[in-house]
C-alpha cells in the first residue's frame, strides 16, 4: 500500500476532477490544446475594440463613456480579455468541457451597427444596448434552468447535428482563409470573394500563411505531438522576420479604401516596446438594462432582444455539437456530457459580456483548434481563460500572433471536422436536402445560425411533404416557426410598427 502511495502522479487528484484519463488525455495535452485555442481566439482582444470603438453614441462618447478613441480602446480590449479569461475558466471548471468563450463576433457587430442607426435620432448609448445584452442572457438563463433549451438540444435529429458539425467545419476553414486574405473580396465587387489580390497571390503575410498551412499539414499526417501549437509558433516566428526585414505594416484604409492590401490584416508582428500595460477595467458594469425600451420603444427593442436570443441561442448548440465531434465527447443521441452545465455556463456568459460593456460572450468555434491539438477536458479551458487574464496585462505581447499566422489551425481543423461529413446518408433525399442547406449556409452566409434555421425549416418542410409530420419532434415546430420570424424580422417589425 505504500508502494501504490508513493508512486500515485501528483497529479491524480487533477486526473480525477477532470476524468483527463476517462477521456484518454493528459495534462500537457489539455495544456497545449488550450495555448493553441488561446492563439486563435486572441485576435478578439484586438477585433473587438475595432468594431466598437470607432462609433460615437448617442451621447457623443465612444463605448465606455469616453470621448477619448484610443482610451475607448484600451477598455474594451482589457475588458474583453478579462470577461472571456472568467468565463472560460468557468466552463472549464464547472462543466469540464474543451470549449472557451469570448465576445462573440457578429453580435458585436449588431450591437455597433444599431448604435450607428439610432445615435443621432433616439440618442441610443452603447450602455443602452449592453442592456439589452444583459435582458437576452438572462432570458437564456431561465430557458436552461427550466430545462427547455436542453430539451430543445437533445431534440435535434442526429443527421442535423453531424450537418452542423460539418458546415462549422468548413466555416472556420473559411473564416482562416479569409482572415489570412488569401481570399478576400475583390476590389470590383464582381463576385463575393477571390484569390488574394486581383485574382493572384501577393504578400508576405500571405506567404506565412501559406507555410503555416503546409507545416501544419505535414506535422498532422506525421502525428508530431503539438502539431497545431508548432505551426502557430513557426509562422508567428517567420512573420516576424519578414517584418524586420521589409517593414510591412498593417492594412490602411484611406477614405473607404484599402491603400496597402499586402500588408498583415490586423496586428504587426514585431516586439513591442512596451511589453505590459496597466489594464483599466473601467468599462465594467456600464450597461442600462432599460434604456433600449425608453428610447427605441418595446417593439424594437424586443426584436432586437429575439435576434440577440436566437443566435446565442442556436450558435452555441452548433458549437458544442462541433467541438464535442471532433472531441469524440457524443454519446449515441449526438449530445455532449453535461449538456445542462455547458449550457448554463454560456447563458451566464452572454449576461456577462453585456454587464461587463464589451458585447455579449459565447463558445467560440476556434477551440476546436484546441481540441486538434488534443484537449478532450476542461483543464484545456481554463489554459484558455489563464492566458486572457494574463492577456490583460501582456495585450501588446499577444498582439504580437497576427491571424495570418492563426489562421492555418482554423484551416487544418476545419479539415479535420469535415471528415465528419461521411455520417450522413446522402442517398436519403429526405435527411441530405436539409443537411446539404445547413452545411453549406453557414460559410455563404458567414452565419452558422443562419445554416441551422435553414436546415431545421427544411427538415420540417420536408417531412411533411413526405407525409411523415407525426415524426417531427414538437419542439422542432416551434424551433422551425422561430426561424421563420427569425429570417422574416424586419417586415415583421415594420408591419408591427404600422
Amino acid at each position: 500500500m505504500s508502494t501504490e502511495t508513493t508512486t500515485r502522479p501528483q497529479g491524480s487528484r487533477l486526473d480525477m476532477y477532470f476524468k483527463l484519463s476517462e477521456r484518454g488525455s493528459n495534462v500537457s495535452r489539455e495544456v497545449r490544446g488550450g495555448f493553441v485555442t488561446f492563439f486563435t481566439m486572441v485576435y478578439i482582444v484586438v477585433l473587438n475594440p475595432i468594431i466598437l470603438s470607432g462609433i460615437q453614441d448617442g451621447s457623443g462618447d465612444f463605448i465606455g463613456g469616453t470621448g477619448d478613441l484610443n482610451h475607448s480602446k484600451l477598455l474594451v480590449a482589457v475588458g474583453t480579455a478579462f470577461v472571456a479569461g472568467i468565463m472560460s475558466i468557468l466552463m472549464g471548471l464547472v462543466a469540464n468541457f474543451p470549449i472557451s468563450l469570448a465576445a462573440g463576433l457578429g453580435i458585436n457587430g449588431l450591437i455597433a451597427a444599431a448604435v450607428v442607426a439610432h445615435a443621432a435620432t433616439e440618442k441610443i448609448t452603447f450602455a443602452d444596448m449592453m442592456g439589452l445584452v444583459v435582458i437576452e442572457g438572462v432570458i437564456i438563463l431561465v430557458l436552461v434552468l427550466t430545462g427547455f433549451r436542453t430539451a430543445v438540444f437533445r431534440a435535434i435529429p442526429r443527421p442535423l447535428k453531424v450537418a452542423i458539425s460539418v458546415g462549422i467545419g468548413l466555416f472556420i476553414a473559411y473564416i482562416g482563409i479569409i482572415d489570412a486574405g488569401f481570399a478576400r473580396p475583390p476590389m470590383n465587387g464582381t463576385v463575393p470573394s477571390e484569390l488574394g489580390i486581383g485574382g493572384s497571390l501577393d504578400g508576405w503575410p500571405t506567404v506565412v500563411f501559406v507555410v503555416g498551412v503546409l507545416l501544419m499539414a505535414v506535422l498532422v499526417i506525421r502525428k508530431v505531438k503539438g502539431a497545431i501549437l508548432i505551426g502557430i509558433i513557426v509562422a508567428t516566428a517567420l512573420a516576424m522576420i519578414f517584418e524586420a526585414l521589409f517593414h510591412i505594416g498593417a492594412r490602411v484604409y484611406k477614405d473607404g479604401t484599402l491603400t496597402n492590401p499586402e500588408a498583415w490584416a490586423l496586428s504587426v508582428p514585431q516586439w513591442p516596446s512596451h511589453p505590459t500595460n496597466t489594464p483599466d477595467f473601467g468599462i465594467l458594469g456600464q450597461f442600462s438594462l432599460l434604456g433600449s425600451f425608453e428610447k427605441l420603444g418595446i417593439v424594437t427593442a424586443a426584436m432586437f432582444v429575439f435576434t440577440l436570443l436566437l443566435a446565442d441561442f442556436f450558435d452555441t448548440m452548433g458549437t458544442i455539437v462541433a467541438i464535442g465531434a471532433e472531441a469524440g465527447l457524443l454519446d449515441e443521441e449526438g449530445n455532449p456530457p453535461r449538456t445542462d452545465r455547458i449550457l448554463v455556463v454560456d447563458s451566464i456568459a452572454a449576461a456577462a459580456g453585456g454587464a461587463g460593456g464589451i458585447s455579449s460572450n459565447t463558445s467560440y468555434v476556434e477551440s476546436a483548434s484546441g481540441v486538434g491539438e488534443g484537449a478532450r477536458t476542461g483543464l484545456a479551458s481554463v489554459v484558455t481563460g489563464v492566458l486572457f487574464l494574463l492577456a490583460t496585462f501582456l495585450a501588446p505581447v499577444f498582439a504580437i500572433v497576427p491571424s495570418e499566422a492563426a489562421a492555418p489551425a482554423l484551416v487544418i481543423v476545419g479539415f479535420l471536422m469535415m471528415q465528419q461529413v461521411t455520417g450522413i446518408d446522402w442517398r436519403d433525399m429526405e435527411v441530405a436536402i436539409p443537411a446539404f442547406l445547413t452545411i453549406v449556409l453557414m460559410p455563404f452566409t458567414y452565419n452558422i445560425t443562419v445554416g441551422m434555421g435553414a436546415g431545421f425549416i427544411a427538415w420540417v418542410v420536408i417531412k411533411i411533404a413526405k407525409g411523415h409530420a407525426r415524426r417531427i419532434h414538437p419542439l422542432l415546430w416551434v424551433i422551425a416557426a422561430a426561424f421563420v420570424i427569425f429570417f422574416a424580422k424586419a417586415p415583421i417589425e415594420s408591419l408591427l410598427l404600422g
